[in-house]
């Protein structure tokens, strides 16, 4: 009866493929009772055993992830610099008083910018609402990361 009872509280070393609560965050290498690991962390997907491959793994593949994040806030600090104090024009029929028929969306302006070269998404661009006049107005494009870039929509007659 000793013999069972001591091997119910034998510990595991395992690495966190997840977060847990009450046991570690994604990448630490963690303790646990052998039962827990066995019966519920390892076959929810939450954790593996901590050999010295898995633990290299997972090391080199949290390495590449974070090399990711740098390379992507750069290319985003870039487009915002670029994309800053950018105009575009985008020609639309106008009635009396400079007033539009339609009116100019963020897809429209999305798709002016694609042409422009920027890869931009109609849901990064921030308005209030619709421009419905002639004239320039400015909008700002939201890069993630907190970043931003303000650009000009110059709205023309179309002939």
């Amino acid at each position: 009866m000793l013999v069972c009872f001591l091997l119910y509280y034998i510990d595991m070393k395992v690495i966190l493929l997840k977060n847990v609560d009450k046991v570690g965050k994604v990448g630490e290498t963690k303790e646990v009772a052998e039962g827990y690991a066995r019966n519920f962390l390892i076959p929810k997907g939450l954790a593996r055993l901590a050999t010295v491959g898995v633990v290299s793994a997972i090391e080199a593949k949290t390495k590449a992830a974070a090399e990711k994040v740098i390379h992507e806030g750069k290319r985003m600090k870039k487009m915002a610099k670029e994309l800053s104090g950018v105009e575009i024009k985008i020609a639309a029929k106008v009635g009396e008083g400079g007033k539009l028929y339609g009116s100019v969306g963020v897809e429209d302006v999305a798709r002016e910018l694609k042409r422009k070269g920027f890869a931009v998404e109609s849901g990064q661009l921030k308005m209030d609402k619709p421009i419905k006049d002639v004239g320039g107005h400015e909008i700002v494009v939201k890069l993630g990361g907190g970043l931003e870039a303000k650009l000009l929509v110059r709205v023309v007659e179309k002939k």
